[in-house]
């Protein structure tokens, strides 16, 4: 498309707690655009404190996209994802050059720039037997079961995560073929320009940030935004970090501090997952998220 030749997506990728946020608003108000949210759980209108979802000041400051944009009923995923973004990020260069894209789900953000895999379908009754297996034996069942049916996705490490397991499963079920085998891996050419910003600390310092962040959500009442999704706790949506853990102190099968010590040692996991996600794409320049300055960033674009 014509619109979009000279433009730059600016994506700003990381680990939780690095100060994603900030930045991306710093740089969308210099470059006077607006923000596309690559962050798979705080699309979700029902979730805000559990996600870290940026502030209302934030919110009213530079306008995003894909913030409290979906309800926890809704499918989403990486591929509806990819679809969304391309749709927003046209509108975005409408009216201005540069369109910024701030998160830490990986697999959004490799969706938006090179495209979806196209998936084949799966039985509702194959997704819901799986759901219902994994909700009653838990992820150690999900593991043997994926291990199992399909061990050539089992060994790329991604155990700890139920979405992708599940999906895997599904496919191994449906098709009999391993989702490996459904990934082509050519990447499409976007018509406008991505440049890719990794922010990082040193691991004390982002444990850190991610344990007084923890903190802060209790004390801005995750307990109770838990407690009012009860009815919904088996949904795909909730089935993440800092809510899992609340479901079970809330059930009796955890006490709180030992819940919320989890969410912590959780978090870090998750982020330790996350920088060797990105650390694996070479086109992502690395910047001390210490020493940040936007005049630098700027000069990417």
């Amino acid at each position: 498309m014509a619109l979009a030749k000279n433009k730059t997506v600016l994506i700003i990728a990381g680990p939780t707690a690095a100060g994603k946020t900030f930045v991306a608003i710093e740089l969308a108000k210099k470059f006077e655009t607006e923000i596309i949210s690559a962050d798979s759980r705080q699309c979700f209108k029902e979730l805000n404190i559990g996600v870290a979802r940026p502030s209302e000041m934030e919110l009213q400051t530079v306008k995003h996209y894909f913030i409290a944009s979906h309800s926890i009923h809704d499918p989403v995923n990486a591929g509806s994802f990819e679809q969304y973004a391309l749709k927003k990020v046209n509108e975005i260069f409408q009216a201005h050059n540069v369109a910024i894209m701030v998160g830490g789900t990986g697999l959004y953000i490799k969706a938006f720039c090179e495209g979806m895999d196209e998936m084949p379908g799966v039985p509702a009754e194959v997704r819901k037997s799986i759901m219902m297996n994994y909700e009653r034996n838990g992820l150690e069942w999900l593991q043997r079961e994926t291990q199992k049916k399909d061990p050539a996705f089992y060994k790329t490490g991604e155990i700890q995560n139920p979405q992708r397991l599940m999906r895997a499963l599904e496919i191994a079920e449906a098709t009999g073929q391993s989702i490996l085998e459904f990934r082509k891996g050519k990447a499409v050419q976007r018509d406008f320009t991505i440049v890719k910003i990794g922010l990082e600390l040193p691991k004390g310092e982002l444990h850190k940030n991610i344990n007084t962040r923890v903190e802060r959500m209790i004390e801005a009442g995750l307990v109770e935004e838990v407690k009012r999704l009860l009815p919904n706790k088996h949904l795909n949506a909730l089935q993440t970090v800092a809510y899992s853990e609340i479901f079970d102190y809330i059930d009796g099968k955890t006490s709180l501090k030992d819940a919320i010590e989890l969410i912590k040692t959780n978090t870090r996991q998750y982020a330790k997952r996350q920088v060797t996600w990105f650390k694996k794409d070479k086109d992502i320049n690395w910047i001390d998220a210490r020493s940040i300055d936007l005049s630098v960033l700027s000069r990417f674009v």
